[in-house]
């Protein structure tokens, strides 16, 4: 099994006003003279996950974490149906990292995240490429409508049943995968709890099933979370993909030229039905400064050999020199 380093404690932490009513949470861990380095969550929704402090080496990196909008220890909080998420878009999340970064004092970070995450560091980094140092991103995603048209309906080329499970807990909706995904939206913000119950119970055992393929995947590794945490990141997900992110389709992968200089690592599953690695394989072609590792044995979850892909590429930026 692969070793990680010791898992620093955070010792600043604290909530950041990010307009609209919003407040996020961060915190920073390792050593404050450190490199600095933020770790972008995935989800969109699912909250920033402690676990990731183990990648970094805590003498060489000052590690920040936090809590996008609307999920985690950030507020007001996806769960209450009251809560509007009309200020939660991509832009706003772009904005909100440009503004922690300038609220801590820092010049330029290292970014690490995977699925949701690559997209939100992929966008961030071609807005403000002189603000990123290196890039390490384990499952490589750009959230086009393409990739979204894969997982909410191509997938259940694999399973058919469990497929038109998913598209009836939509309701009577007749379209396509975009108008699924937006009946999600509005059952996930229903007054009726049960209603709402329902909609996320429904959702993440279609995300269960997607990765259920996997050898090293978790079961139910969606549906298993807090109540709280997976009415959250439904709801969150589903008004994120039914607005493909409010991304141009393909921008992520036609202005990867704007990373140039940005050295990266993408490191994705082979066997990563849900994210096909050809969205890492076609990003490698275009960002000559990223290395694109396929790890054979693992999947959107992981595996110990990518664990281990992913410590590595930490470990040798850690001694880079920021470029100048």
């Amino acid at each position: 099994m692969t070793q990680l380093h010791p898992t620093a404690e955070p010792y600043a932490e604290g909530m950041l006003d990010v307009g609209d009513g919003n407040r996020i949470h961060w915190a920073a861990c390792g050593n404050p003279d450190g490199k600095p380095a933020a770790v972008v969550h995935g989800g969109p929704g699912s909250g920033a996950w402690t676990s990731t402090r183990g990648y970094f080496d805590p003498d060489r990196y000052h590690v920040v974490l936090f809590d996008q909008r609307n999920c985690g220890r950030s507020t007001p909080h996806a769960s209450d149906p009251a809560t509007d998420l009309t200020h939660n878009t991509t832009e706003h999340l772009i904005a909100d990292m440009e503004l922690l970064r300038e609220h801590l004092g820092i010049d330029r970070w290292l970014l690490f995240g995977g699925s949701w995450g690559s997209t939100l560091i992929l966008a961030y980094a071609q807005r403000h490429p002189e603000r990123v140092s290196e890039i390490v991103i384990a499952g490589v995603t750009t959230t086009d409508r393409r990739e979204l048209e894969w997982l909410y309906h191509e997938v259940g080329r694999f399973f058919p049943a469990e497929r038109e499970r998913f598209r009836a807990g939509a309701g009577d909706v007749e379209g396509g995968t975009f108008d699924v995904l937006a009946a999600y939206a509005r059952l996930l913000a229903d007054p009726d709890p049960a209603v709402r119950a329902k909609a996320a119970r429904d959702w993440s055992t279609w995300e269960d099933t997607a990765i259920s393929l996997e050898p090293h995947g978790v079961p139910n590794v969606y549906s298993n979370r807090p109540s709280r945490e997976v009415l959250a990141i439904t709801r969150i997900c589903a008004h994120y993909f039914s607005n493909a992110a409010w991304l141009t389709e393909g921008v992520l992968i036609r202005e990867a030229h704007r990373l140039k200089g940005i050295p990266g690592k993408l490191i994705h599953g082979r066997l990563d039905l849900s994210g096909p690695v050809e969205t890492a394989w076609e990003l490698a072609k275009v960002w000559p400064d990223a290395d694109l590792q396929v790890i054979e044995d693992a999947g959107h979850t992981g595996s110990d050999a990518m664990r281990a892909a992913m410590r590595a590429a930490l470990d040798e930026f850690a001694v880079r020199p920021a470029r100048g």
